[in-house]
This record gives C-alpha cells, sequence and structure tokens, in this order.
C-alpha cells in the first residue's frame, strides 16, 4: 500500500519535471544517454540532486559519513521505493546507532524535481552516466 503523503507527493512532483523527459513503459521516469549526454530531465536531476542531495549522500551519490550510497541503493530500490523514502524519511537502526534519513515530503526544492532526481541516480547506479556534471543533449 502506498502511503497517502506519497501520493500526493509524486503527484505534486510529476507535472514539473522536465516535461520531454523520458519514461519506461510503465509511465515511470527514466533516462536517456547518448554519446555520453544526458537528456533534460537527467540533467536537471543531476543539478537538484547536488543541490539537496549531496551534503549527506556524497557528489555523484556516492555516500557520505552521514548517509549511504544512493548509486548502490538503487540497484535495490525501484521508482516508487525511492520516492517513498524521500517523501516519508527513514530510521534505521544499526551497529553505530540509529540513521535517519529526513522526509523531504514538504520540501518544494526536491518534491517538484523528484523525478529528476531520480533520473539522474538511476542513471549513475546503472553506470550509464559519468561522475561530475553531464553534457546536456541538445546544447
Amino acid at each position: 500500500m502506498i502511503p497517502a503523503m506519497l501520493l500526493a507527493a509524486v503527484a505534486f512532483a510529476a507535472p514539473v519535471s522536465a516535461q520531454d523527459a523520458p519514461v519506461d513503459d510503465e509511465g515511470l521516469p527514466t533516462y536517456e544517454v547518448q554519446d555520453g549526454k544526458v537528456d533534460k530531465g537527467t540533467y536537471n536531476g543531476y543539478r537538484r540532486y547536488h543541490n539537496s542531495c549531496h551534503v549527506c549522500h556524497g557528489p555523484d551519490g556516492l555516500g557520505g559519513s552521514f548517509a549511504p550510497n544512493l548509486t548502490e541503493s538503487l540497484k535495490r530500490l525501484d521508482y516508487v521505493a525511492f520516492a517513498d523514502v524521500v517523501t516519508n524519511g527513514r530510521k534505521v537502526e544499526g551497529a553505530g546507532g540509529e540513521r535517519v534519513m529526513p522526509s523531504f515530503g514538504l520540501d518544494p526544492n526536491v518534491m517538484m524535481h523528484l523525478d529528476d532526481i531520480y533520473r539522474y541516480l538511476k542513471g549513475r547506479s546503472d553506470g550509464e552516466v559519468d561522475r561530475g556534471r553531464p553534457a546536456r543533449m541538445g546544447s
């Protein structure tokens, strides 16, 4: 069952993602890479990730002292699970104590660009998007 806050957040985020950004057969966000260049949505995801997420999750999604490597996490998480964690947050108990991912469900700087952040991180996770600022198609 998808939490109500997630449904509202996804509905809130969807119209703002790059209009010409690719989706898969199920209508979920995906990325496109041609000759090392990325689509507009994936490029926007790079920008938005480095604005809001990299402080904890490290540059290029590779993890940091506060949060895990998202290029590995997205090998296991699909879009719905990713959106749920970003929207609602998560607490994980471990040997080093409690780790907390705060909820970004009410942060428009994240939620309005959730699809694009996912595109960027999924492309990184799949090894299709290199580290650093990607070149953008059509530029």
